[in-house]
């Protein structure tokens, strides 16, 4: 572990203590401003660019870790765990609503000066995605995860992990060739 990563797992560690023991509302703050940005945009990747729905997951996912933050073992950063509690909070959200995972909304043509069209097509093109295999392609080649680490978060085997990585991947491609693009 590098020594800026280990400063910022001990960094964490402390702000965590404090506000699970303290309830500390500055060291809460800290944690809240160092963290929810990458929460955010990965809730945001796993709801199809739904904004309202990615800021109520990460607002659920601070309370649930706000209130198990005693429980944590610190055997992963606090990161780690986060995005844990975010990807289940994401999952919850469909279950309870008994939905799909939806299509990209048109407030993301608002973004378009902001990003390239191929961008944007890989966005509509993930939106797309069954719920399987979207969220594996997402931890693997967005979050850089294992099939190993997917297996545990999901509760799949590494295997299963590898064949919706494929299938996902063969799915993207077709919805990404030209004349899918403009559907």
């Amino acid at each position: 572990m590098s020594e800026r990563s280990a400063t910022s797992v001990d960094a964490d560690r402390v702000l965590a203590d404090r506000v699970w023991r303290d309830r500390d509302e500055e060291a809460f703050r800290a944690l809240y401003r160092r963290h929810t940005p990458a929460l955010y945009q990965f809730a945001l990747r796993l709801l199809g660019g739904n904004t309202f729905d990615a800021e109520d997951v990460v607002q659920q996912a601070w309370v649930n870790a706000t209130e198990r933050l005693g429980t944590f073992r610190w055997e992963s950063g606090l990161s780690t765990w986060l995005h844990g509690i975010v990807l289940h909070c994401c999952r919850a959200l469909f279950r309870r609503a008994d939905r799909r995972w939806i299509e990209l909304r048109d407030d993301l043509a608002a973004l378009a000066p902001r990003q390239t069209h191929d961008q944007l097509d890989l966005e509509a093109a993930l939106a797309r995605l069954p719920p399987g295999y979207r969220t594996v392609v997402i931890l693997h080649d967005v979050e850089g995860f294992t099939h190993e680490q997917i297996a545990a978060r999901l509760e799949i085997s590494a295997n299963t992990s590898k064949s919706q990585l494929s299938r996902g991947r063969q799915v993207l491609r077709s919805l990404l060739r030209p004349e899918s693009v403009m559907r």
